[in-house]
């Protein structure tokens, strides 16, 4: 009976932390650790929507994305940074 070593989940699925980078912006600041930014939103997805663009979709109401950081592939999971920027850092007003 053949036997699988390692937990499948691992590999369909990958972590998204979006981060408010809006303070860069603010501030004018130089970009930061990924670790350093306060986190809005952590979300699990199936890995296969990854490539549709979904990190360029609005993940966050009322912010805008600003950048992701590559992933490093190893044996832990997947996990995605995404940087958003808060509408008001932009001086964008949302229709109503």
């Amino acid at each position: 009976m053949a036997r699988i070593a390692d937990d499948l989940w691992k590999y369909n699925l990958a972590k998204i932390t979006v981060v408010d980078t809006s303070d860069d912006y603010k501030l004018m600041l130089d970009p930061l650790p990924c670790s350093m930014y306060p986190v809005l939103k952590e979300v699990w997805v199936p890995r296969y929507l990854l490539p549709t663009g979904l990190l360029h979709q609005e993940l966050v109401s009322g912010y805008h994305y600003d950048w992701h950081e590559v992933p490093v592939f190893g044996d832990e999971i997947e996990h995605w940074y995404v940087g958003v920027v808060d509408d008001a850092a932009l001086n964008i007003t949302t229709p109503i």
